[in-house]
């Protein structure tokens, strides 16, 4: 986590032990997830690997790799639903598979399946299953993900990948594919991600009102990732919006403030409910799967105890530890 996201890294040291740790786990496997469809020949082979591996880490029996067994204890201890790792494979795939985005909307939906899941998942390890406050959570995910396409342009095109919706780049007089061949910043550009930047603070503004929802201790670790991602936003504003020269970053000693302003912020006790506002259509699975309460019963104290070390002599075979 701290090599691959140094924000998430230094805002989850301001999450208590009991969220912490199982985010971490979380983090590991969408990690290796990630690396694993980004750098295969065959992507759709990939994806459907690593489905037999969430088949088998929901029937409890995660396969060698410990980032799987790390994975199949959150999903007993919290009823991580699966739907939302499954979006999240989704996301991958199309990354890999280098689908175009035509409008915010598609873009959105993009960012629902790679960066909302993450909102709703962490969520759902607060103990949070409230639909305002997971709607409010798919918020801060896209506007993140937005965040980080505005940002990485130029490094992304050079990949030879494009994000930033084509009939936005056809408006300002950009061929997308004209662009892509030969990437550089201009004004007309410049534009386009000054667009995106204000869809994402649209959805940061919306974020701040589920806050709110979450138990008292998560508070300012939430808060901290949203102000540091949102800053990144107005660095690219005072780099005068070349996202394909220069790649805006938070200074340490700027992002050190954002965190301590978010503590101040955080340890301040408000209304325990999430301001009510309908979910972004993109993202309303996310929030139906994470908020239903339809699912089998929990097991019972003695079931989850006899489950866990089922778990723990199955890891140790593997490990070699007794046979």
């Amino acid at each position: 986590m701290r090599g691959g996201s140094k924000t998430f890294f230094a805002a989850s040291l301001l999450l208590p032990a009991r969220v912490r740790e199982p985010a971490r786990a979380l983090y590991a496997f969408c990690r290796v997830a990630d690396d694993e469809t980004d750098q295969s020949a065959d992507p759709a082979t990939a994806v459907a690997r690593l489905h037999a591996r969430l088949d088998a880490i929901y029937q409890g029996r995660p396969g060698s790799a410990l980032a799987d067994h790390a994975l199949a204890a959150v999903v007993e201890s919290f009823e991580m639903p699966r739907p939302l790792l499954d979006a999240l494979l989704e996301g991958f795939l199309w990354d890999a598979q280098g689908r175009h985005y035509e409008t915010l909307g598609e873009l959105r939906a993009y960012a629902a399946r790679v960066a909302g899941t993450v909102g709703a998942m962490m969520t759902v390890l607060m103990g949070v299953r409230d639909e305002a406050c997971l709607a409010r959570a798919c918020d801060l995910g896209v506007a993140m993900q937005l965040t980080n396409i505005a940002r990485d342009v130029g490094e992304d095109a050079r990949n030879g990948r494009l994000y930033l919706p084509r009939c936005w780049l056809r408006e300002a007089g950009i061929d997308p594919d004209a662009w892509l061949a030969a990437p550089r910043f201009d004004p007309a550009l410049g534009a386009v991600i000054a667009r995106l930047l204000a869809a994402a603070d649209e959805l940061y503004a919306r974020a701040d009102h589920g806050v709110a929802g979450l138990p008292r201790d998560c508070r300012a670790a939430i808060r901290a990732a949203r102000l540091v991602y949102a800053e990144i936003g107005r660095e690219l504003e005072r780099r005068g919006l070349d996202a394909v020269g220069t790649r805006a970053v938070v200074g340490p000693s700027r992002k050190l403030a954002l965190v301590m302003r978010a503590m101040v912020a955080g340890g301040v006790r408000r209304g325990g409910t999430a301001r009510w506002e309908a979910p972004l259509p993109e993202v309303a699975f996310l929030v139906a799967a994470a908020a239903d309460r339809r699912r089998a019963a929990p097991r019972s104290l003695d079931e989850r105890i006899g489950w866990i070390i089922g778990l723990s002599e199955r890891q140790a075979r593997q490990l070699g530890v007794f046979r």
